[in-house]
């Protein structure tokens, strides 16, 4: 399998259809395919080869796109970085991957200068800063993005043997719970995505498919791949606004979106949503969490038969719950994919019976071949070829999981376990809540305590105290109460827009020993 064969097919084949949207630009295949061979062209220049890889740390824009299909194309191994990152925690990420370029943006271009002399693996000529104009502009030590790839011919670069097993992509944890660990992806496993979420999530080369999220982020290539695969029309949307992402779903009449489920709660209460306005979409698609109860109920009763829920690790272990199994299985993620297996494991090591709780783990085609440079943890991590997900969960008499909770948010309380979801989706219900997390902390009576934090409504004038106590007189067991309630404007999140419980625990309260 050579995913970079798929761009120039349909540049060929598929010349004159609408490949790329991006703001104002729209691209048929034939036009994005010459702008990504003076692309390809231009990172061969720069003196890079098969087997190399190349740092991207970019916000959502067209170049992105550019340089991943430029990339592979040649060989090349991508390893896309978060935006956000700074200092010692994006050199140190760098020095990981053992990246022979870095491609930036131009606003980054401060923050990459002050961390070159600590990569000493990227030659002074192959550090690329977009959006700084042609020449002049630029950063000091940093080449043109735009100079570099203006100056190359769209003839197509020369042909690289690029085998199933040559590796696609180094994808960094988002380290929530620790240091980021790089996910290894090979052209195969990319090949499987292509394929098993084409088919999962009925996309076709007629459907037009939007991003709305970050491009780092490896949910971006859940559909991202199957779009290239066909030659479906793919649009990003380079900044996620919940209003214009409306709009741009009206107007490109798309058809698929997954999101994550902040977002699609921002749409829910954007003042412009509307059925009439969605009514295009064939697929809704929730990944990166899982969607309270609360809000799949309001979302598929405005949205019939469109919603999807992906549950998945980057690492290779998914289940999908189908449009058509919403209603049925409504608190479930969703059954295993063709090809995939899973077990439910308990602390020895023996699959549990139907019902019973215990660790989530799995193999499939989509499982990484380990994590780039840690022998040691891909030991830990994959167990005679079976990945241990850390999460928890349980399966019914139908073979549908049902996620408990990550095993790293569990809470264990006067030593019984505590699942924060199970309390989050008692919260969700009040009226004035938006979102919710619960995270333990610290208890001098209980060991742990769980505790409470909500985005509220606009114009709700809803109190902490008040709150914690509708909570508690509804939730279903005596150590499931909140020990405490912090109202923020905001949740901290990652580039995925994952909420980081984590955070908020260290930040705020990791240093109180609650006294309940």
């Amino acid at each position: 399998m050579n995913i970079g064969t798929l761009l120039p097919r349909h540049a060929r084949y598929r010349a004159d259809h609408l490949a790329l949207v991006c703001g104002d630009t729209r691209l048929t295949f034939a036009e994005l395919g010459a702008r990504v061979n003076r692309v390809a062209n231009g990172l061969l220049s720069l003196g890079l080869a098969k087997g190399d890889k190349i740092a991207v740390v970019v916000p959502n824009c067209l170049e992105v796109l550019e340089i991943y299909w430029a990339a592979i194309q040649v060989g090349l191994v991508l390893v896309p970085l978060s935006p956000l990152l700074r200092g010692r925690a994006l050199a140190s990420l760098l020095n990981d991957s053992h990246a022979s370029a870095v491609i930036g943006a131009h606003e980054l271009a401060d923050e990459l200068t002050s961390i070159r002399d600590a990569v000493p693996g990227i030659a002074a000529g192959r550090w690329v800063e977009i959006g700084g104009g042609s020449a002049e502009g630029v950063a000091s030590g940093f080449r043109s993005y735009r100079a570099l790839v203006s100056a190359q011919t769209a003839d197509a670069p020369p042909t690289v043997a690029i085998l199933g097993d040559d590796l696609f992509n180094i994808i960094y944890s988002s380290g929530t719970t620790g240091t980021p660990k790089g996910i290894v992806h090979t052209h195969d496993i990319r090949a499987m995505y292509c394929t098993l979420f084409a088919s999962a999530f009925r996309i076709t080369p007629e459907s037009v498919v939007l991003h709305a999220g970050s491009l780092v982020f490896n949910g971006a290539f859940v559909t991202l791949l199957p779009a290239l695969f066909l030659g479906a029309t793919y649009v990003l949307q380079q900044r996620f606004d919940a209003k214009a992402f409306i709009e741009i779903v009206e107007r490109e009449q798309v058809t698929h979106v997954m999101m994550v489920p902040s977002q699609i709660l921002a749409v829910m209460n954007a003042p412009n949503f509307s059925a009439s306005r969605l009514s295009s979409l064939q697929m809704l698609g929730s990944v990166g969490a899982p969607l309270h109860r609360e809000h799949k109920e309001r979302l598929t009763t405005a949205l019939p038969t469109i919603f999807y829920q992906l549950y998945g690790l980057t690492e290779g272990v998914i289940t999908i719950l189908d449009r058509d199994d919403v209603t049925r299985k409504a608190q479930s993620v969703g059954n295993s994919t063709p090809f995939f297996e899973m077990r439910i494991m308990g602390e020895d090591g023996r699959d549990l019976p139907a019902g019973a709780v215990g660790e989530i783990v799995g193999r499939s085609p989509l499982l990484m071949p380990g994590y780039y440079g840690r022998p040691d943890l891909t030991e830990q991590a994959i167990v005679d070829g079976w990945m241990r997900t850390g999460d928890m969960g349980y399966l019914d008499d139908d073979g549908y999981l049902y996620l408990v909770d990550r095993k790293k948010d569990l809470i264990i309380s006067g030593g019984v376990n505590v699942y924060p979801r199970d309390i989050e989706e008692v919260i969700v219900t009040h009226p004035d809540v938006l979102e919710a997390a619960v995270f333990g902390i610290p208890s001098d009576k209980w060991g742990e305590a769980p505790m409470g934090a909500v985005v509220l409504r606009g114009g709700s004038e809803l109190d902490a105290a008040t709150l914690k106590r509708w909570v508690n007189e509804r939730v279903g067991a005596r150590y499931q109460q909140l020990c405490d309630v912090v109202i923020l404007t905001e949740f901290p999140r990652n580039a995925a827009g994952k909420t980081l419980k984590r955070v908020m625990r260290d930040e705020y309260w990791a240093d109180r020993a609650v006294r309940i």
